[in-house]
């Protein structure tokens, strides 16, 4: 270990290490794609029955892009990390073919940063059905991260990056399990913090022909960015095409509300998932009608809210939780808007993914279990 550094530790290549679930997806030709996200048009690359479980690897885009130099072995090995600690799939994925617009500007001309997984057909699943998304358990992959301000993207375009370029921020995995990173660069003393690892992207695919931007999220889900995806949570997601062809990726080790300085701490993860069918009849009796994502934790229930406009955002949030009041517990509207100001947080999910998100953190033990 040096200064914080990890190095060669930990490491879970394709096909090492725990695989818990029947089904395997790890990152390799023809299972992922890189920028965009699938639609109706993707032939999936596995198909599961309801109720099915999946180990996923997933991959961070931080070290393999273009503006850090597409050579993930030559950038982490620049901040420390030994050349056998590098990911042989994040190798292969750079070392590829693959032609990614890159253009920090204009999303109708470029391509996003986020490695995701190919589409996951459920069989059974229409429009109309939620799909449920629960992860069981998620497990690193490096013990490293990077968080980056790129394209003046951040909460403080124009301030950060100061000039152009990108910065990538190192942060290391301590032996006790913290994330660190310098004061100072060049080493000195640390700030130390907890990790709390989710998905960034869960989602279904679109309708139609064009895959959409992997930036953005949408009624689909995608890049949610919803930091209380861990363990033990779940995500229900309107299906908008047969199968439902549902796919995640963008892997974080930690994320404050916000994520204000464009990324949390990226890093890959391997991710046991469970994929099951709620029919329109069950999804209306326990939820309504959800026009969007709910998040499904053991304390809370979670609407969500997006918009280009933050306000906005918050106001599809206040809607959506108002509208699973009704439908959950029978509350007339007027007492659960008065209900939603004494006593939920809503919470900014990220600023910083073109569409901002808002969620709200229903505490379920607040209605009698």
């Amino acid at each position: 270990m040096t200064d914080g550094v990890l190095l060669g530790a930990r490491i879970l290549n394709s096909g090492e290490g725990p695989i818990r679930s029947p089904h395997y997806l790890p990152v390799e030709p023809g299972s992922y794609l890189w920028g965009r996200l699938p639609c109706a048009a993707d032939r999936p690359v596995l198909t599961i029955d309801s109720g099915a479980e999946v180990t996923i690897d997933t991959l961070s885009h931080e070290g393999i892009l273009e503006d850090q130099g597409r050579d993930p072995a030559a950038f982490f090995t620049g901040h420390g990390v030994d050349r056998d600690g590098v990911l042989d799939d994040a190798v292969a994925v750079a070392a590829s073919d693959h032609r990614r617009n890159a253009g920090p500007t204009s999303q109708a001309d470029s391509d996003g940063p986020h490695v995701v997984s190919g589409p996951i057909a459920v069989r059974g699943a229409r429009p109309g059905d939620l799909l449920k998304i629960t992860v069981l358990g998620v497990q690193p992959r490096v013990p490293y991260g990077i968080i980056s301000n790129r394209h003046a993207r951040g909460a403080l375009p124009g301030e950060y990056p100061a000039g152009d370029g990108t910065v990538s921020v190192f942060a290391s995995v301590d032996d006790d399990g913290l994330g660190s990173l310098p004061l100072r660069e060049g080493g000195g003393p640390r700030v130390r913090f907890p990790l709390n690892p989710f998905l960034g992207i869960m989602g279904v695919a679109i309708a139609g022909n064009t895959r959409p931007h992997s930036v953005p999220p949408g009624p689909h889900g995608g890049n949610l960015d919803i930091n209380l995806l861990t363990a033990g949570s779940a995500l229900y997601l309107p299906v908008q095409v047969d199968g439902a062809l549902a796919y995640v990726g963008d892997p974080h080790f930690a994320q404050g509300d916000g994520e204000v300085a464009l990324t949390a701490m990226e890093a890959s993860l391997r991710a046991d998932l469970r994929f099951e069918v709620v029919t329109r009849a069950e999804a209306l009796e326990s939820f309504g009608e959800l026009v969007g994502p709910l998040v499904e934790t053991t304390e809370f229930l979670v609407p969500t809210g997006m918009d280009d406009d933050l306000d906005e955002a918050v106001r599809q949030c206040v809607r959506a939780a108002i509208a699973l009041l009704q439908a959950r517990y029978g509350m007339e509207a007027h007492l659960a808007y008065a209900y939603l100001s004494a006593a939920t947080d809503f919470n900014i999910s990220q600023v910083v993914d073109v569409v901002k998100g808002v969620h709200a953190r229903i505490r379920v033990s607040d209605f009698g279990g």
